[in-house]
């Protein structure tokens, strides 16, 4: 298949491109700059309305809901936006306490409208401020998290597009609903993003069939550590997600490392191209493309993610027994970095309470795992990652070196309607990425962040 065939098959929706099963049915994001720029004279009112009794954001997802608008939250530099993914009870308090609930928009995202993590967090304020008007909910049509916002009357529901998956979806109301709301100028940033779609339509200069063939054919030469250019926004952050999760199955895979160098025979450098803040909207565009072109070169089909549920299904295991989770340090750092080979990665996974300070011994533990190992070094917060990487851990190529990293999560903080709290909630989620990373056969250790 040409270059040229290989556009025009994305463009046709062809399954065939990947592996010929349900693709086609996944490429809503192709389209979505143009219905969304639509809707933005709808987003502009909504945000507008908010502006004069709202001093304060906070977006509550996981995943492909919460990482793009927390990559335009940096970009753009907005300070009361708040992105909150984690379950850590600590965190929680600590956002609480930042807050003046009555004077608090709380936008509740998530496709499927079931994700336990949202669910808990939008049960947990919501007991807190029980006002429709402080309260929106981005979902998916006739989703559970959609009838509890019809039910309790919230201020505005904003439907997903059904045929986008959530790692596609930047350019759909989970990014721009959020961009809205910080004031950001929607057209111009869907602007932007239309200028690239049109120019991935191109057979020649065509910046996401080049970026995709170059991520593919660097893959197929050894080359599958993507090691993706500092820039002041995290934009690896959101490419993380979209490349580990929608090419790490079957064994294979391309092994986003954000800001690792690039010197080494396993490894390739792709750059941000962000010469201005409102380019976000193109970038999110092409490594959108790109990844679909690369999916194409490693033969995978890149919307799904047979391997996510896994974790899940322990965590739920773990939490209906009852019993409090386990999770006592397994082996060492010394030990797991001892079995390190040419080609492998370490991935730091830490289940803490992500502080400037816990991120500060995170990168200690990165440097030290790449003295003694000569391997990329990865690393990000749990549960979050779970909803990013934790696909490629699971599903992609058997390289990975996993060490997880724990904290004291202090003081129980109850969720409404649940036998169980946000501190044994993330205990649960570590103890079940943990039994679910040693099912699969990876290397494994873990450690308490109070005596890393």
């Amino acid at each position: 298949m040409t270059s040229n065939e290989l556009v025009e098959r994305i463009w046709a929706r062809d399954p065939g491109v990947w592996t010929g099963s349900d693709e086609g049915k996944w490429l809503g994001w192709l389209d979505e700059p143009w219905r969304m720029q639509e809707d933005v004279e709808l987003l502009l009112q909504f945000a507008d309305t908010a502006v004069d009794r709202i001093d304060a954001v906070v977006l509550l997802g996981m995943g492909g809901s919460s990482l793009a608008p927390e990559v335009i939250k940096r970009t753009f530099r907005q300070e009361t936006f708040h992105v909150l993914d984690t379950t850590h009870p600590q965190a929680i308090r600590d956002l609480e306490r930042q807050l003046d609930l009555s004077r608090t928009l709380f936008l509740s995202a998530s496709k499927s409208g079931s994700t336990l993590e949202t669910r808990s967090h939008t049960d947990y304020f919501w007991e807190r401020n029980p006002t429709g008007d402080n309260w929106c909910a981005i979902t998916d049509p006739d989703s559970a998290l959609e009838r509890l916002a019809r039910e309790r009357e919230w201020a505005g529901i904003f439907p997903g597009e059904p045929t986008i998956g959530g790692r596609y979806s930047a350019l759909s109301p989970f990014g721009m609903v959020p961009a809205a709301l910080m004031g950001i100028d929607v057209d111009r940033l869907l602007l932007r993003a239309i200028e690239m779609a049109e120019a991935c339509r191109l057979s020649e200069g065509n910046p996401g069939l080049e970026l995709g063939l170059s991520l593919g054919e660097n893959w197929r030469e050894g080359r599958d550590k993507v090691c993706i250019a500092p820039n002041p926004g995290g934009f690896g952050l959101w490419a993380e997600q979209l490349l580990a999760e929608s090419t790490g199955k079957q064994g294979k895979g391309l092994v986003p490392a954000p800001e690792e160098p690039a010197d080494g025979p396993d490894r390739q450098l792709q750059e941000v191209r962000l010469s201005g803040e409102y380019e976000l909207g193109q970038e999110f565009f092409r490594w959108e493309f790109a990844t679909a072109v690369a999916g194409s070169i490693l033969g995978i089909n890149p919307f799904d993610q047979p391997d996510v549920q896994l974790a899940k299904d322990r965590t739920q295991q773990i939490l209906a027994s009852g019993q409090d989770p386990l999770v006592e340090p397994v082996g060492s750092p010394e030990e797991l970095y001892a079995q390190a080979a040419a080609g492998d990665y370490v991935a730091i996974l830490a289940f803490v309470n992500p502080t400037p300070e816990a991120e500060a011994k995170l990168a200690e533990l990165a440097e030290e795992a790449r003295q003694a190992t000569g391997c990329v070094v990865t690393h990000g917060f749990g549960p979050r990652y779970l909803h990013s990487t934790g696909q490629l851990h699971k599903g992609g190529p058997p390289t990975g070196l996993f060490l997880q990293v724990v904290d004291d999560t202090g003081d129980e903080l109850p969720i409404p309607g649940q036998p169980f709290g946000f501190g044994k909630l993330i205990r649960a989620q570590a103890a079940g990425d943990f039994a679910s990373l040693q099912e699969r056969g990876r290397r494994v250790a873990r450690i308490r962040l109070e005596d890393a």
